[in-house]
């Protein structure tokens, strides 16, 4: 059975946070995306702590489709290691979930 999630995905630029929104919306592997600009980040890479500008993608979907969202982000994502997460959905507005698994093909509608 599918069930609701969340994909957390931070990108390099607003262009390619919409690009990657774009073709997840296409193939129906997501049903919405919220792009929030302007995020600045500090992470450990290669051994030395950076700090970057970036942008946060937040995508509703369903756990089935989290593989494949995974592999198409990182087919068009610039990052060698693209932030890309995964977090369950315990409950919310039934109309929304309702919505949400109909947008991504597992519902009634």
């Amino acid at each position: 059975m599918a069930n609701p999630c969340i994909l957390y995905v931070t990108a390099s630029s607003g262009d390619e946070a919409e690009k990657i929104s774009r073709a997840l919306l296409e193939e129906r592997l997501v049903a919405c995306v919220n792009i929030l600009g302007n995020i600045t980040s500090h992470y450990w890479w290669k051994g030395e702590i950076q700090t970057g500008n970036e942008v946060l993608l937040i995508a509703k979907t369903m756990d089935t489709l989290v593989a494949r969202a995974v592999e198409k982000v990182k087919s068009i994502h610039s990052y060698e290691c693209p932030c890309i997460v995964s977090l369950p959905i315990s409950g919310g507005n039934p109309a929304f979930l309702l919505w949400l698994k109909e947008e991504t093909g597992f519902g009634a509608g």
